[in-house]
């Protein structure tokens, strides 16, 4: 399983003394990059083909406090992928170093053209390196329909009201 240790450092804890939430997310995103940056999603394939992520959401769950002074582990499986690769899920459990559970992450993202700024879809050989990523027991083929499944929509206020 494709996975990343992280010391805490001072910077990680928050006023309660345990690894603050953007911590956690800081840890989960240098694990997913580091693996796409090792299977063909460097800056300098992204750039040549005019692409970069996008996350649409990431859902953390809480189980159990870290304090600095272990390191601990962020593990990456593939949880969901479209037949295209315009679509990833991906998921992340954190692990202290006596390997209990401590926080588990589902995030859900997609490509972008950064030229024309609409969704777009992965060449085959870069869906082929995403597909070599050890999948979650759950894992399903991903639609359109997978990336609005909690109803969320944009809704636009009137900023002179709030004044």
């Amino acid at each position: 399983m494709y996975h990343k240790e992280f010391e805490i450092r001072w910077s990680d804890i928050d006023a309660n003394r345990h690894l603050a939430n953007s911590a956690y997310m800081n840890f989960m995103s240098h694990t997913r990059m580091a693996f796409l940056m090792e299977n063909g999603f460097g800056q300098k394939q992204l750039a040549e083909l005019n692409i970069g992520p996008v996350v649409f959401y990431e859902h953390i769950y809480y189980f159990k406090e870290v304090f600095a002074g272990k390191p601990v582990t962020v593990t990456l499986q593939l949880k969901g992928l479209s037949e295209d690769g315009m679509f990833f899920e991906f998921l992340h459990n954190i692990y202290n170093h006596k390997g209990e559970h401590c926080a588990s992450c589902e995030m859900l993202g997609s490509w972008i053209d950064l030229k024309e700024r609409s969704l777009t879809i992965l060449p085959d050989y870069l869906i082929e390196n995403l597909e070599h990523l050890e999948k979650t027991e759950d894992f399903k083929t991903l639609t359109k329909e997978d990336t609005r499944r909690f109803g969320k929509k944009p809704k636009a206020i009137d900023l002179s009201e709030l004044s």
